[in-house]
């Protein structure tokens, strides 16, 4: 089979779709997968040729692929917006697959908010915090997105926390946020912010409960840690 040959002119049982179809998705390789989403090849590279090259280009590692930004994906030459915005759509959709669909009635230990939030945050390339809020019974009530950040940091502001917290009639808190690098280890200002949310949220009757840091697919649990 010609290296250039388009894929309608391939072999029907070579064909990424038709395997697709008869084997399950299971059966096709990464390149395979991306050559489906991506459609169509440029001049005279079809398809699977455009998207070895996508895959090369990020270290022929999925999850360095699936952590780029669109504007990176659009440097490589055959890859326009529509393609690297399909591309952003499936792998979103992916990680929310990853996401449990039913609302935890209680969490009793940070094992369990590492099970809830690392699916959403273990591939992001920036930062994010979050808060889990709580009734006196330790129900979750719910979470919500607080903060975005660059590479290394978020801003967290703290009157912006109690408030919410207050509104929801919560009474106790959860702070999450990830780091990109994989590295789950609290930095000096990830301990300040702890502290002083600590504070803060004592002086209104609120409990802060703990400060997770996930990183990679492991996490950092201030009150496993004895740091609360």
């Amino acid at each position: 089979m010609g290296q250039h040959l388009k894929i309608k002119d391939w072999a029907e049982g070579e064909r990424p779709r038709e395997r697709l179809v008869e084997k399950g998705a299971t059966a096709l390789s990464n390149v395979e997968l991306l050559a489906i989403l991506l459609r169509t090849g440029i001049g005279s590279r079809n398809v699977m040729d455009l998207a070895r090259n996508l895959l090369s280009e990020h270290g022929n590692q999925l999850g360095e692929l699936v952590r780029s930004p669109i504007e990176k994906m659009m440097r490589i030459k055959g890859v326009g917006m529509a393609k690297a915005v399909t591309l952003c759509a499936a792998f979103e959709l992916g990680r929310r697959a990853q996401i449990p669909e039913e609302r935890p009635k209680t969490i009793t230990s940070a094992v369990e908010v590492a099970r809830l939030m690392t699916p959403m945050l273990k591939d992001l390339t920036y930062e994010t915090c979050w808060v889990l809020f709580f009734d006196g019974g330790r129900k979750f009530i719910g979470k919500e997105l607080i903060s975005t950040g660059g590479l290394n940091a978020t801003i967290v502001d703290i009157r912006m926390v109690l408030k919410k917290a207050l509104d929801k009639l919560s009474c106790e808190l959860i702070l999450v946020h990830n780091h990109p690098s994989g590295n789950n280890r609290p930095g000096k200002q990830d301990k300040i912010l702890t502290n002083t949310l600590k504070e803060a949220a004592r002086m209104v009757d609120l409990h802060l409960i703990d400060h997770i840091v996930i990183g990679g697919n492991g996490y950092f649990s201030f009150a496993e840690e004895g740091l609360l």
